[in-house]
């Protein structure tokens, strides 16, 4: 593993000091040699090539030309002063100018001299342009003219600008770092997983992701990074999965009893369809095996996860335990607890809800029905994990959408038992393959990819501003049939930087073309108290109003079967996984629904691929990869997981064979040294060790 010199403090490095160390720590999160080392190029130019005049046009990046220099003069007066230079080669000619350091540059120009130039073309006039390029005098019999490699270039911020690292100043700094602490690089893989995979070192494949000779040592170094940063992602997840089926035990749900049964044969308002029945007996073979269940069950939305997670409360009763379903937001958890009162029906079981509205005098005789076992199922957010919380047996907790809980919030809520309870996650974001690699490697996964009988498809449409008044159509014609129709806005309130529809104008406007009294208007935001968002939300629920005007609060957790109509406004300003879940809001009934993604006519890429993505297909799983390419994992699962997917060079929209091959190599290693102890291991047994992560090899040795 790497040595002291690596931690070094960046402000002992020549070239940086206190107060550039400073802005590289706030701007950057770089501290010491060791971060600045991490801190890789996140593109290259290519001064390998020189081009002729006539093969520039305005979409190419930056350039190398050879052009002689015809002439140089001074244009202008005080504010417009510039130097331009003309310059031909010959195929064309191209004229150079510079607003700054004006003097200087005058002067050490050679007119009739060569020169090799770089930088970007632009075009003024029909004229080729080039501003403040960089040049050098052209001396053929030197071989080692112009700078004939792949020239990185380095992420930086204004502020570290001011100080001078911009991309020229963080590669200046780096490339005075690395001749000092090649021979100090250890490789972090052991020696027969490099040589399997072609690997290069860490120092060569350090030095050449920054200062490559060509682009094929700059592919290798590359792939080299990217599978050590995968291998040990899953390194750790998989060492986490191996230690909790060995250290944890589980309690033991051995029987089907009279709740499970009696909830099949009599209450259960459907027929499971084969997804949950696959997934209902993958998670009863989990909960016998006396060991912990962590079980991730992804579903598309509408697909029944619900069900599936109260069949296995249901089970976890019958075995005398409790069980409770944590969710994320006070709506969620709400509507999770009306679901499942109406699933159940009346004193078939005692169930309650936890929420910060709750009032104190209700808390308490939650907290003694808890204690005393008498309370079965308890639904609530995250004042489920608070200390007052007892259980008297807790064997199953279910959470809903992990990703918006942190790691010490859920490692609270599995401290509730002596015996930590088994945990069943559930989502209705469908994941991509690599993200649930990476994300939730440490957990059995489940996927429920199968709809129930009778479901429709719901039509989704893409209308331009210009057709406002075909949507005002189809929600009269949906709201005449005794449909409820949704609209969502991306803005509350109008902005002075944004140019995006907000909902209190909105709601004028809807007021306008939808008059009481035959059409009433709910509004819910998330600026409101919570007694009034739930307040407005159970007059849609009843029926007492026709129109939900809202924000993005609805995106989880509402099920009103009888809304038909989903409106989206400024649709392309939402990231596919939201416009996905949005959707599915509708078409929980049996009847046609619709979803109408409302724009602006002028789209970015990213923008009409989004909305075309959802007119084309309902797959949430297609979807999900999709998002990924275009947003990026960090974009998709939130700030709460950016320790898991603080990734500095992998790309997981990019890099799925590579996390593949580290995904299976770690399983071999595991399989053929669970413990770490041979001695080709000890560099990953020191890992854990070092980094303090979990519980240490040597404890559990």
């Amino acid at each position: 593993m790497e040595n002291t010199f690596l931690k070094t403090p960046i402000g002992f490095l020549k070239g940086v000091g206190p107060q550039r160390a400073d802005m590289l720590k706030k701007e950057l999160g770089i501290t010491c040699y060791h971060d600045l080392l991490r801190h890789y190029p996140f593109r290259y130019i290519d001064r390998t090539k020189f081009y002729k005049l006539n093969e520039i046009d305005a979409e190419l990046p930056f350039i190398q030309i050879i052009v002689r220099l015809k002439t140089v003069e001074v244009l202008g007066e005080k504010a417009t002063k510039r130097l331009v230079a003309q310059a031909v080669d010959d195929t064309g000619n191209i004229e150079l100018v510079w607003f700054q350091s004006i003097k200087w540059i005058e002067k050490s120009l050679q007119p009739n001299s060569l020169y090799i130039i770089f930088g970007k073309v632009s075009f003024f006039n029909g004229k080729k342009q080039m501003t403040h390029p960089e040049l050098e005098l052209y001396l053929p019999n030197n071989l080692n003219y112009g700078n004939l490699t792949l020239q990185p270039v380095y992420s930086s911020t204004e502020k570290l600008k001011v100080f001078g690292l911009d991309t020229k100043g963080i590669q200046k700094i780096i490339a005075t770092l690395i001749p000092q602490c090649l021979a100090q690089i250890e490789d972090s893989l052991p020696a027969y997983i490099i040589s399997k995979y072609q690997l290069l070192t860490s120092a060569t494949a350090i030095k050449n992701i920054h200062f490559p000779s060509d682009a094929d040592i700059l592919k290798h170094s590359t792939k080299t990074l990217k599978f050590e940063e995968l291998f040990f992602i899953q390194l750790k997840l998989l060492r986490s999965k191996l230690l909790r089926t060995q250290k944890f035990k589980g309690n033991v749900f051995d029987k089907v009893g009279d709740k499970f049964n009696f909830f099949y044969k009599n209450l259960l308002p459907f027929k499971l369809t084969e997804a949950q029945k696959r997934v209902i007996k993958e998670i009863r073979n989990d909960t016998q095996k006396g060991i912990q269940m962590n079980r991730l069950v992804q579903g598309d939305v509408g697909s029944g996860k619900t069900v599936v997670a109260l069949m296995i409360m249901l089970l976890a009763i019958d075995n005398g335990y409790q069980a409770c379903l944590m969710a994320p937001t006070e709506i969620l958890a709400n509507q999770h607890y009306l679901s499942l009162k109406a699933l159940l029906k009346d004193n078939f079981l005692n169930i309650a809800l936890l929420t910060g509205s709750v009032k104190k005098k209700d808390r308490r005789i939650i907290h003694e029905q808890l204690a005393s076992g008498t309370l079965h199922i308890l639904i609530g957010t995250h004042a489920l994990i608070e200390d007052p919380v007892l259980f008297k047996n807790l064997g199953l907790a279910v959470i809903d959408e992990q990703h918006r809980f942190g790691v010490e919030q859920r490692a609270k809520l599995w401290k509730k038992n002596t015996i930590p309870p088994h945990v069943l996650v559930m989502t209705a974001t469908p994941i991509p393959r690599t993200l649930a690699m990476t994300l939730y490697g440490d957990l059995d996964v489940s996927v429920i990819d199968e709809l129930p009988a009778g479901r429709k498809p719901i039509q989704t449409l893409h209308l331009y501003e210009s057709n406002r008044l075909r949507m005002f159509g189809l929600m009269r014609q949906e709201i005449a049939k005794g449909r409820q129709v949704y609209i969502v806005y991306p803005l509350i309130k109008e902005s002075a930087t944004l140019d995006l529809k907000n909902l209190l104008d909105g709601t004028d406007v809807i007021a306008s073309e939808f008059p009481l009294p035959q059409y009433k208007i709910s509004i819910v935001h998330g600026q409101m108290k919570a007694n009034e968002k739930e307040f407005e939300m159970q007059r849609f629920v009843k029926g007492e109003t026709q129109i939900m005007v809202a924000t993005t609060v609805i995106e989880v957790g509402v099920n009103v079967p009888n809304a038909t109509v989903m409106v989206i406004e400024n649709a392309e300003r939402f990231g596919l996984a939201q416009l996905h879940q949005l959707r599915g809001r509708v078409g929980r009934g049996a009847d046609s629904s619709y979803c109408v993604l409302m724009s602006g006519n002028k789209l970015s890429k990213d923008g009409r691929t989004r909305l075309q993505t959802m007119v084309r297909t309902q797959d949430g799983f297609e979807i999900s990869e999709i998002d990924l390419q275009l947003r990026g994992p960090g974009n998709i699962e939130g700030k709460e997981q950016s320790g898991v997917l603080d990734l500095k060079i992998a790309d997981l929209a990019l890099d799925q064979q590579i996390l593949l091959e580290a995904r299976k190599t770690v399983i071999q290693l595991f399989e053929d040294d669970p413990e770490l102890g041979k001695p080709e291991n000890t560099m990953l047994k020191n890992f854990f060790v070092t980094t303090k992560i979990g519980i240490t090899l040597d404890k559990i040795s």
